[in-house]
């Protein structure tokens, strides 16, 4: 549909199948965007406020709640936090394990996204039930890998949706080498489908589009980020966990009822697949820095729309990761290490499938918590969405109603915000001035 006014507004009320309500909002005036916003109105939910008064090791089972896609990132943030509050550390092959959890999770999680929910912007459907129909086999890989991502958190956490093996301190129970050795077999599997993940996305169809972001993003010394690091950006910042909250803060804006993260020195920052690869591309091994190169990734990337090539290369890594300490797993004496309560506060930090997820506690002298703050990963990219919407909308002004909405909603998508178990919007209204 096109239009020759120079003025409109576009409007998505509602955020079809999400985890949570939002809204797109973008207003042309003259051909230049006056306003872009990202809406959320999901309506509160008090996980911190519920919090206070319990048990710390209540913390991993409740916070788990949250997110049905990714409840491992809490529960691990949970985790750290506590330990951190507590003055224990969990070390050898119990930390080996948290990284097995973690890399089920990315692969279903990334797998979802990637097939589900991305794909069709790039093919031209409105969902993966029409890409089934003329690209079955597509589709029904996809649906695989992802089944292998969530047997893996299964073993590891008892179920695929909110594990209850977690614990701080490490796990309830573990696993024997027989069961991962017959989860290896279908790991191997999933190694190969991986790689054509990545070259299925590698040749879509990608918009110029590259913007000057500054990525954070945990940074280990010795291993590609999921659990523990430095928090690090492209434009200097270098902190412990425990400095979160003297560089990074939130705001309430009138539009969301999510807060808006900001970094205090320079205000909008961006957090997910990008920001780790960017940021620990010589961590990845070798084999797969070479298959991301000739993927047509550079060693850091810019272009929102290639999240999609990224979410990929991490999802071969995952499954590479897990292969590597399964193959080297020896079941130890005990599942968790001792914990005496005590009070402290504590700050935990790992990465979820969509960015950095923050956790602070502080615990009294019996282990009840009286304090708790939480930064998911999508209030940290919100205002980065908002600022993408603009760049795109102006740099793109030209396109048709039609095609500018399906293209500002495909922005939104790249994020894979948590709001969304998918991005797709039902209702578009456009106003001419």
């Amino acid at each position: 549909m096109k239009t020759n006014s120079s003025s409109r507004t576009i409007k998505v009320n509602y955020l079809a199948r999400v985890e949570g309500e939002g809204a797109l909002y973008l207003k042309i005036k003259d051909n230049l965007v006056k306003d872009a916003k990202f809406k959320i109105f999901e309506p509160p939910r008090f996980f911190e406020a519920f919090l206070r008064g319990r048990n710390y090791y209540e913390a991993p089972d409740i916070t788990a709640r949250i997110c049905g896609i990714c409840p491992v990132a809490y529960q691990m943030s949970s985790c750290h936090a506590m330990e951190a509050a507590l003055g224990v550390k969990v070390e050898g092959t119990l930390r080996q394990l948290r990284r097995l959890i973690y890399c089920g999770e990315w692969i279903e999680s990334h797998v979802l996204h990637v097939y589900m929910l991305h794909a069709p912007d790039f093919l031209g459907y409105q969902d993966s039930i029409q890409i089934a129909k003329d690209h079955p086999e597509l589709v029904k890989q996809g649906l695989e890998l992802k089944k292998i991502g969530n047997e893996l958190v299964t073993l590891m956490g008892g179920r695929e949706i909110h594990p209850i093996n977690v614990k701080v301190g490490g796990f309830y129970k573990l696993p024997t080498k027989k069961q991962l050795q017959k989860l290896a077999e279908r790991l191997n599997w999933a190694k190969g489908a991986a790689f054509d993940m990545i070259d299925f996305t590698s040749k879509l169809d990608f918009p110029d589009f590259e913007q000057d972001y500054e990525y954070v993003a945990l940074r280990h010394p010795d291993e590609y980020p999921f659990n523990e690091g430095r928090l690090v950006s492209n434009k200097g910042l270098d902190i412990d966990i425990s400095e979160f909250d003297q560089h990074f803060e939130e705001q309430h804006v009138e539009h969301s009822t999510s807060l808006h993260a900001v970094l205090k020195e320079r205000g909008a920052y961006k957090v997910g697949p990008l920001a780790r690869y960017a940021l620990n591309f010589d961590k990845l091994p070798g084999e797969i820095q070479e298959t991301a190169l000739k993927a047509g990734l550079e060693k850091e990337c810019y272009n929102p729309f290639k999240s999609i090539v990224v979410r990929s290369v991490e999802t071969l890594y995952a499954v590479d990761e897990a292969l590597r300490i399964i193959d080297s797993y020896e079941k130890p004496d005990s599942a968790s290490i001792p914990i005496t309560p005590t009070a402290g506060v504590g700050w935990g930090c790992t990465e979820a499938p969509r960015g950095i997820c923050y956790h602070r506690y502080e615990l009294d002298d019996s282990g009840l918590i009286k304090d708790a703050t939480i930064v998911p990963p999508t209030s940290q990219n919100q205002k980065t969405i908002e600022s993408d919407l603009r760049a795109f909308a102006q740099q793109f002004i030209e396109l048709d109603d039609d095609e500018l909405q399906w293209k500002c909603e495909q922005v939104i998508r790249n994020y894979d915000p948590c709001i969304s178990c998918s991005c797709h919007f039902l209702k578009l209204t456009v106003d001419r001035e």
